[in-house]
């Protein structure tokens, strides 16, 4: 074989679907294959449909260079609901379309369940029968969850009056499928996304390029550095086995795990709504310095916000909310989270995290309508209560954080047992020299996170005035700054799992 021919044949190999290595937002890969794209893309301001056609192509092979076949899935839900929503549209009696809505929900959430957890179910019913049944592990497609609640909040909105109905399938498709939330969120909410993607023409301000620059830069900084190089270096060998290390070192393993979640997935996030100011596209914000939260009611105002605000207003509201007493108030809280729990993993973890969470709203929600002191967020607070509160609420999500990350129940509690029976804090200085970089960045995160909003706003603004030489130079820093801190392959992001 020629060594062109053979360099053909590795570009291809390289352009094909591999399980073991998914295009991920940090990768070379994507960096090459995004140039590519937003050099074309610039040609097309004013083509609104040649516009939607080629992305929603870039976003299909986006996601089949991360699930594969799968990527026929995610044609199929948005050919489904976007029929659906057609017939919605038309359907004369309030009763046609509650079904329509019904067929819908069923149609996804069927999917969903299938693929999330059939696996689960088939294990428990295994723990019972005397003649355990033999499966095939069911790979679970990429981003599921996201475009299936993305896909049924359009439907529930078009059912509601909040959104019209899309002509085109082809303006569906982009919706559901535009690459740069598809795989791990934020879930975009059609009555935010629809109205823009029709812009004729496409502006990108200075101002909009320079914030979205800054996102990307930030998301992966807080993913390729802190995230992956704690998690790699020491979060994820307390987790691995407890029991070989001390209660301080379990509690930082904790501590270091909470700073973890947050800068993979808000990283992802940041990313992923950097990449779509760059096109032309603005999402809402899916966090907000979440453990400056007061209360774990602000919290969850904070965390993930797409996710958060989906489930109230789509499972919350809809099982009552608020309207009918408080004791079905409590019911619907506990059980929304139990479902916002089992949404992340079929495993009795989750739904003790998810559990948990509901447990503290509730309790949150009795204790302001107990006591007129309580206020729903730190703002409302006189300034020590808001610093304890900060503290409790942090507390708390921590020790929930460790049923989320724990591979089992088991191991969960071989941690506490730890922290509660085997602290050890003499060591605590010989830990600090032992793993000094993870403790730097540590603190650098946390230090980064707390810092003040208008400490980020006057950061962002110095950004959007630098020259675009500048931006290079930046990016080219922490890409070698990644280089220098990498021992191993690219880590994929947590959320993928979900």
């Amino acid at each position: 074989m020629s060594a062109m021919a053979q360099q053909l044949s590795n570009l291809v190999e390289l352009l094909k679907y591999n399980p073991e290595e998914p295009l991920l937002f940090t990768s070379g890969l994507f960096l090459f294959l995004f140039l590519g794209f937003t050099f074309f893309y610039g040609f097309m301001r004013r083509t609104v449909t040649l516009r939607i056609v080629y992305v929603t192509l870039f976003s299909l092979y986006f996601y089949y260079k991360t699930s594969g076949i799968f990527f026929l899935l995610l044609m199929f839900t948005a050919t489904s609901d976007f029929l659906i929503g057609h017939f919605i549209a038309r359907a004369r009696t309030r009763r046609a379309r509650r079904w329509l809505v019904a067929l819908s929900v069923c149609v996804n959430l069927g999917m969903l369940g299938y693929f999330k957890y059939t696996n689960f179910l088939i294990e428990i019913f295994n723990n019972f029968l005397a003649d355990p049944l033999e499966f095939r592990n069911i790979f679970l497609p990429i981003g599921i969850s996201f475009f299936t609640f993305q896909s049924m909040s359009y439907i529930i909105d078009l059912y509601r009056g909040k959104v019209e109905p899309l002509r085109r399938w082809i303006d569906y498709l982009f919706y559901i499928s535009f690459f740069p939330q598809l795989v791990a969120g934020p879930i975009v909410r059609a009555r935010d996304f629809i109205p823009q993607i029709h812009q004729r023409p496409l502006i990108v301000s200075r101002a909009q390029f320079g914030e979205g620059f800054w996102l990307i830069l930030c998301g992966l900084f807080k993913k390729a550095v802190i995230s992956d190089f704690i998690s790699l270096n020491f979060v994820d060998r307390i987790f691995d086995n407890p029991m070989l290390y001390t209660g301080l070192e379990n509690l930082m393993g904790v501590l270091g795990y909470a700073l973890q979640i947050y800068c993979d997935f808000s990283g992802y996030s940041d990313m992923a709504i950097g990449i779509a100011l760059l096109l032309g596209f603005r999402f809402n914000a899916n966090f907000d310095s979440p453990y400056k939260s007061a209360t774990i009611t602000e919290f969850w105002r904070r965390w993930h916000i797409s996710l958060s605000s989906w489930l109230k207003d789509y499972l919350y509201i809809s099982l009552g909310g608020n309207r009918k007493g408080r004791l079905r108030t409590y019911l619907n809280l506990m059980a929304t989270m139990l479902l916002g729990g089992l949404w992340h993993g079929a495993a009795v973890r989750f739904i003790v995290w998810g559990g948990l969470h509901g447990a503290g709203l509730a309790c949150h929600k009795w204790t302001m309508n107990r006591f007129l002191s309580f206020r729903p967020t730190g703002a409302d607070m006189p300034r020590w209560r808001r610093v304890i509160g900060i503290a409790v609420t942090f507390g708390f999500v921590c020790v929930t954080w460790v049923f989320f990350r724990s591979p089992s129940m088991e191991v969960a509690g071989q941690v506490f047992s730890q922290i509660f029976t085997a602290f050890h804090p003499e060591i605590f200085f010989d830990f600090v020299t032992g793993y000094k970089w993870v403790v730097m960045l540590m603190a650098l995160g946390y230090l980064l996170h707390f810092a003040s909003a208008r400490v980020e706003a006057r950061t962002l603004q110095l950004v959007q005035r630098m020259p675009i030489v500048l931006y290079a130079v930046m990016m080219t820093g922490l890409i070698w700054l990644i280089m220098q801190l990498r021992n191993g392959d690219v880590q994929p992001f947590i959320y993928f799992q979900f």
